[in-house]
């Protein structure tokens, strides 16, 4: 249910929609017919504002005549029924009396002859409707406390299955709601702590059971009983259920047990139809067994003529708490079924069931038959098993004390999990699903899925016999090469390279056939493509990597290459040392300039205005050595046409590097201020605009 809102603020919520939803702008200079359409819709506008608000108020609210007897009693016990519909009432005639007023407001802006006439009827009827209803202040301000005091009402099924508890104030009521349900109802040791209807849950045979705990009822007429008790007697008048009555045998509630048995009998009427359990409380003070024999021939005829059952129970101890829960509830299901079969839906529901009972055809003894092939292949092992019980795969299992014998059929057909265990397990093997395959021809169901790029297929162009092919080539090269090694046995080979150097020929050699190889052996794996920016780093412990100081250190020193500079490079561009002139140009740079410090002959002046020009000299032409190190300016240098196309590239260049820099996005939350200045102000002219 939306909340009410006041007299007050309904008429601003009116007005102020009115004034931001419709058009604000005329003039007298404007056609009459303007005029008047721009007036009559301000009135309507406000009246079906005004309609929808009061409608959605009566529409929320429930009617009694169509709730539930019990939720109709209630509210009458709560707020009063003649109240309650007299406020609705209230509230339909104002929309009612805003319908009529609009009506005939628009039916007299209909001969309006002037802006100054039109005007004035649109605020008359304006003022009439907001008069109309700030008449309704009461009556709104009544259903908005009704609406919170609903707000607050448990939710409480009245045709569910439901346990009752009923009787004299400080019994023991609320103390076993709390034994028996998840609810957690406040208990004190005073009359009346619960002073509203509790409902709670429990689970008994899979089922869900509604608990609910009353308020204490005294003993006087029906007339004398006040909002807290008439809760209690409006449930044990409408609700279906199982009802204890409470019975505090120890008389620490304050009555006696007559007092408690005459409340039993000025109720007593509204228990027919009931399943009724009398509980006797507080055992764990005042025993059953010990208890006077009048007190206690008083409660057995209590329970006599009523036909219900009597049990003994203490919350302290729990002693027969659970008892009681579930002898309630077997009585209450007992008794729904017994409504269900003796009404008239069954008679639907049996006519539709039908129960055949087999009847033999003749005296013939007909037996299970086994064919005799199936009984010998069990007989020989070679079917099932010998006591005709399925084999489990052991595979994965510890053995057992069945399985520790080792005795295993290998004519047992192999599962899917028994293949997976003899090939590493989960995670390593998987099965190989192109055994499924529903092919035309089932040996193409392992064949290679071709590989299409352009439209072509790959292997068309790939030789199958190509390693064949190379491996006779080889066979054949290295025939040759011993045929001229045997001819040439006692001629001595004339080379241009000494010992070493052939001796790295062959290294070289050695080294490409044991490359070829490893790319031969390795060429079906799926690895991973490195990228350039870490390949050749180290990724762990194990593996320093090729760009490693150490490693390349050791491959280049089987090439007998002096690799102390190359380190030394490599050491200082990780240091990111600055490009510095060296010490011998420096050394020559200063040797001249003493030089020419020494040709210079002449006056102070002369030789200071001369070391100036040097020093000049040699800052431009540092800064002109600097700037041949820079990049390209030329767009030929870089790859590119013209400068046309290097601007362009230029652009994407500056377009690719633009990043988000933690400003607001489409997917953040903003909370604007509601009917901010400038909505609200300012001319807004005809036409369906919702802002200015």
């Amino acid at each position: 249910m939306n909340p009410v809102p006041s007299a007050p603020d309904l008429v601003d919520i009116v007005l102020m929609r009115t004034q931001r939803r419709t058009p604000t702008v005329v003039h007298p200079g404007y056609k009459i017919t303007r005029i008047r359409a721009f007036y009559m819709r301000k009135i309507k506008f406000t009246q079906q504002t005004i309609s929808e608000r009061l409608g959605q108020i009566l529409s929320d609210f429930p009617r009694l005549n169509d709730i539930h007897p019990f939720y109709a009693d209630l509210c009458n016990t709560l707020y009063d029924r003649d109240h309650y519909k007299l406020a609705l009432g209230q509230i339909n005639t104002a929309r009612s009396l805003v319908d009529s007023i609009a009506r005939d407001m628009i039916r007299m802006v209909k001969y309006g002859d002037s802006l100054y006439r039109c005007k004035c009827l649109k605020r008359a009827a304006l003022g009439r409707m907001c008069t109309v209803l700030k008449r309704q202040k009461a009556s709104l301000a009544y259903l908005e406390e009704v609406r919170k005091h609903m707000s607050r009402l448990p939710a409480l099924d009245p045709n569910t299955r439901t346990i009752l508890m009923c009787g004299l104030p400080n019994v023991g009521k609320s103390s076993f709601m709390n034994k028996i349900t998840r609810a957690n109802v406040d208990v004190q040791p005073y009359a009346f702590t619960t002073k509203s209807l509790f409902v709670g849950h429990c689970d008994y045979r899979y089922l869900r059971w509604q608990v609910i705990d009353t308020p204490g009822i005294l003993d006087h007429p029906l007339e004398e009983r006040n909002t807290i008790e008439m809760q209690a007697i409006t449930a044990l008048a409408h609700l279906t259920c199982s009802v204890l009555y409470f019975v505090d045998i120890s008389e620490q509630c304050g009555y006696t047990i007559e007092q408690q048995c005459s409340l039993f009998r000025s109720i007593k009427p509204l228990f027919a139809n009931k399943q009724l359990i009398v509980v006797v409380n507080k055992i764990d003070q005042q025993p059953w067994e010990t208890l006077d024999a009048e007190k206690k021939e008083m409660v057995q005829d209590l329970v006599k003529d009523a036909n219900c059952s009597l049990m003994t129970m203490s919350n302290m101890s729990e002693e027969g708490v659970s008892e009681v829960k579930s002898t309630a509830c077997d009585k209450l299901l007992a008794a729904r079924v017994d409504s269900r079969v003796s009404g008239k839906k069954i008679e639907n529901v049996m006519n539709r069931l039908q129960v055949f009972h087999p009847v033999p055809r003749d005296g013939v003894v007909r037996e299970a038959c086994i064919p005799e092939s199936v009984v010998q292949a069990q007989k020989e092992g070679r079917f099932g098993s010998k006591d005709h019980k399925p084999k489990k795969s052991t595979a994965g299992y510890a053995p057992t004390k069945e399985t520790a014998n080792g005795d295993v059929d290998m004519e047992v057909k192999k599962t899917a999990r028994d293949l997976m265990w003899e090939n590493g397990g989960p995670g390593v093997w998987a099965p190989d699903y192109r055994e499924i395959y529903d092919l035309k021809d089932d040996s193409w169901k392992f064949d290679a899925i071709p590989e299409i790029m352009n439209g072509k297929n790959i292997a068309d162009y790939i030789d199958p016999e190509i390693e064949a092919k190379l491996q006779l080539l080889e066979q054949e090269e290295e025939q040759l090469v011993a045929e001229l090694e045997a001819a040439a046995m006692g001629e001595e080979v004339e080379s241009d390279l000494d010992s070493e150097e052939e001796a790295a020929v062959e290294a070289i050699r050695d080294r490409k056939r044991t490359i070829r190889l490893h790319s031969r052996t390795h060429q079906s794996e799926n690895k991973p493509v490195i990228p350039r920016a870490i390949r050749g780093r180290s990724k762990d412990k194990h593996d320093p990597g090729a760009l490693n100081e150490n490693e390349i250190k050791k491959m280049m020193d089987k090439f007998g290459v002096d690799t102390s500079k190359m380190l030394e490079r490599g050491r200082s561009m990780e240091r990111g040392r600055k490009r510095e002139r060296s010490l011998s140009r420096k050394r020559s740079i200063s040797l001249d300039e003493d030089v020419d410090m020494e040709d210079i002959e002449g006056s102070k002046g002369e030789m200071k205005k001369a070391k100036k020009a040097k020093v000049v000299e040699a800052r431009r032409r540092e800064a002109s050595l600097a700037r041949s190190h820079s990049r390209p300016r030329d767009a030929s240098q870089v790859g590119l046409k013209d400068e046309e196309t290097a601007k362009v590239a230029k652009k994407l260049d500056k377009e690719g590097r633009k990043q988000w820099h933690g400003a607001s996005g489409e997917g953040d939350k903003r909370k604007s201020v509601h009917l901010v200045k400038w909505m609200n102000t300012g001319k807004k002219r005809n036409g369906t605009h919702y802002a200015r």
